[in-house]
């Protein structure tokens, strides 16, 4: 511990982008896997309730739906990385972060479809920021634990993009580590980790039910409340009032843009978990200069 102490500062950098990468690719991994399991058991249930409850129902459905749940193992591990379209194996020399995806030039090497852009983002962004991470708070505790959380973050910002969910399984986990952590503390003390936790999820549940009351619509989801709850309990309820700022507005300018400029439908969904990730990250690194800032405007 003593010898990583003393280790150069461009020196921690570099490990933590090269670490950063090779976590970006595993989490690649989670942000396809984590969502397919999680309708996977969805359906498997469903078609547990129909055997106990339906029979008759369940003897309807067609036996070779595309959809119906494999019987091999499917989870994080198993089975190993494999080409979704000709599912042949990735070798292991096409499994380099970024790099292989230029190389292949963004295509298969078996079946020449198309390689999502998804991956090499995914990446190289674990990369850059885990570098940042590093360089802006050197080798502390606040560093590890900043590191862990930008990766959590990062995984649920493309889940949410992608399927407009947020995954209690890195979700919750993360909360109570965040609590203790507090303990230390990392990056506040219990009681503010507590209450930014419990205010976190309040603030947004109760404006849930006011919306829900006065238009019939639900403005948010209950992923977005535990993740206001995270990252309260991270780092206190004086961060909420900057990452829901940072998030709100965020989230009005591409919304808007989205519509003006690319016509999308203002009642289509919109998925808000990016953006109080985003806010989240931003207020993990500048906190101390946010929560002044904001105090002076209330002031």
């Amino acid at each position: 511990m003593q010898l990583l102490s003393n280790m150069p500062l461009q020196l921690f950098v570099f490990f933590a982008m090269l670490l950063g990468l090779f976590i970006g690719s595993f989490l690649n991994v989670v942000i396809v896997r984590l969502p397919l399991i999680l309708f996977r058991s969805w359906e498997q249930e469903a078609l547990e309730f129909l055997a106990a409850r339906a029979p008759d129902k369940l003897r309807s459905l067609p036996a070779d739906r595309p959809d119906a749940p494999p019987a091999a193992t499917y989870n994080i591990a198993f089975p190993a990385s494999h080409c979704p379209h000709c599912h042949h194996a990735i070798r292991y020399y096409d499994n380099i972060p970024v790099l292989s995806f230029f190389w292949l030039r963004g295509r298969c090497r078996d079946c020449q479809a198309s390689i999502h852009w998804r991956y090499p983002t995914v990446e190289l962004l674990s990369a850059l920021l885990s570098g940042w991470i590093a360089f802006h708070f050197g080798w502390t505790p606040q560093a590890i634990a900043a590191l862990f959380l930008t990766w959590v973050l990062l995984a649920q910002t493309f889940i949410d993009l992608e399927h407009q969910l947020l995954m209690d399984n890195l979700t919750l986990p993360t909360l109570w580590l965040g609590l203790l952590l507090s303990l230390a503390p990392v990056f506040a003390n219990p009681a503010e980790c507590i209450l930014g936790a419990a205010a976190g999820y309040l603030l947004f549940w109760g404006l849930y039910w006011i919306f829900r009351g006065i238009t019939g619509k639900e403005a948010m989801g209950y992923g977005d409340f535990k993740l206001l709850a995270l990252l309260g309990a991270w780092l206190g309820w004086k961060a909420l009032p900057a990452i829901v700022l940072l998030a709100s507005l965020a989230g009005s300018i591409v919304g808007l843009c989205m519509i003006v400029f690319f016509g999308r439908n203002k009642n289509e969904p919109f998925p808000f978990g990016p953006y109080l990730a985003i806010a989240g990250w931003v207020t993990l690194n500048w906190n101390d200069r946010l929560v002044a800032w904001w105090l002076h405007l209330m002031s």
